[in-house]
């Protein structure tokens, strides 16, 4: 089975063929993601706008491209999947109504995809970890703990009370202005930096449950900045490597927590998303499965931030339950991954 994957909710333009091999090294037939970080680099964050304009000078190229890569055609695809949420509404429009046309005129099956179920479900596609597993979501919108049950059962443990981890980190780049991604900006200025030397807030800080805040930290980080001492590249390695050392130690601390939610069938501690890509944080949270005698799996970077072979992977598994989409089905700005009961 070829699964065609579209992917357009936010910045990247991306789609993969993905197939049921059982080699997970072999599932991957292709896998195109254009990034639109020249387009948005001068705002210091995606435009919406910007971002729909440029899926739909792309939109066509990159499906071209991830169909030439696996050396197929549409008459070899069984079935499209396509992010139809959550997401920035104009984004998500452009590739779900591409998929909508190709399934139209080729006669191929097809499915919306939760764009978060996508992340969900990227480990199961290149480590075949299997069911049950605790999730840690962490990127640019989203931030949550996630016990992931079976195909579309997630039972969300904890979640963020304001900003997520990858907007934390994209606002305080922009505040220190020091370039754009802003999570691997601060991820790179850090490993020159002391993190000790500034010190932030905890969030948190002896609550039993496994929700995040960072607004707090951001807010910490621009009174810092306000009070002039940050003068030169080693007072913002300094103040990016204590802000990454917080936003670690509010993880690990909140994950603790949310592995004593599950019981032992759960021998899996997951990150995916965005800051997942952050190898700082991979670490910290390999350290604390170990200590708590998890198995901690995280994909390759590459499949962390958004791309479409997750998504062909998520509409893969739900193709052989037997489940397709009618087209009439909205795009949706947000979509709770605890609302996909099948």
């Amino acid at each position: 089975m070829n699964i065609l994957g579209i992917e357009t909710s936010c910045d990247e333009t991306a789609a993969a063929v993905v197939c049921d091999a059982n080699d997970a090294v072999s599932r991957i037939r292709s896998n195109i993601v254009f990034s639109q970080i020249s387009e948005h680099i001068e705002y210091g964050g995606v435009v919406p706008e910007i971002a729909a304009r440029a899926h739909l000078h792309y939109i066509r190229p990159t499906i071209e491209s991830a169909l030439l890569q696996a050396n197929l055609t549409l008459n070899d695809i069984d079935g499209i999947a396509v992010t139809s949420g959550p997401g920035l509404i104009g984004g998500v429009l452009v590739g779900l109504m591409a998929a909508k046309a190709i399934a139209m005129t080729h006669n191929i099956p097809f499915l919306g995809i939760n764009h978060l179920e996508g992340h969900a479900l990227t480990v199961r596609l290149t480590n075949n970890v299997p069911y049950p597993y605790l999730l840690l979501l962490i990127s640019g919108g989203h931030c949550q703990f996630v016990a992931v049950e079976s195909l579309g059962s997630y039972r969300v443990l904890g979640r963020t009370l304001d900003d997520a981890a990858g907007e934390a980190f994209d606002k305080v780049a922009k505040m220190m202005d020091v370039g754009y991604p802003g999570g691997p900006a601060i991820e790179q200025l850090a490993k020159t930096g002391n993190s000790e030397r500034f010190v932030l807030p905890r969030p948190l800080i002896g609550r039993k449950d496994c929700n995040f805040s960072f607004s707090g930290l951001k807010t910490s980080v621009r009174t810092l900045l306000g009070k002039g001492d940050i003068v030169n590249r080693q007072d913002k390695a300094d103040l990016a490597a204590s802000f990454q050392k917080v936003v670690a130690d509010h993880i690990i601390d909140r994950a603790s927590h949310a592995l004593s939610l599950v019981d032992e069938r759960y021998q899996y501690l997951v990150v995916a998303g965005g800051v997942a890509a952050n190898e700082y944080i991979r670490n910290r949270l390999n350290t604390l499965a170990c200590k708590r005698k998890r198995i901690f799996v995280a994909p390759p970077i590459k499949l962390c931030t958004d791309n479409a072979a997750m998504i062909a992977w998520a509409g893969l598994e739900r193709f052989e339950a037997g489940l397709t989409s009618e087209f009439d089905i909205s795009p949706k700005p947000r979509w709770p991954l605890e609302s996909l009961k099948i």
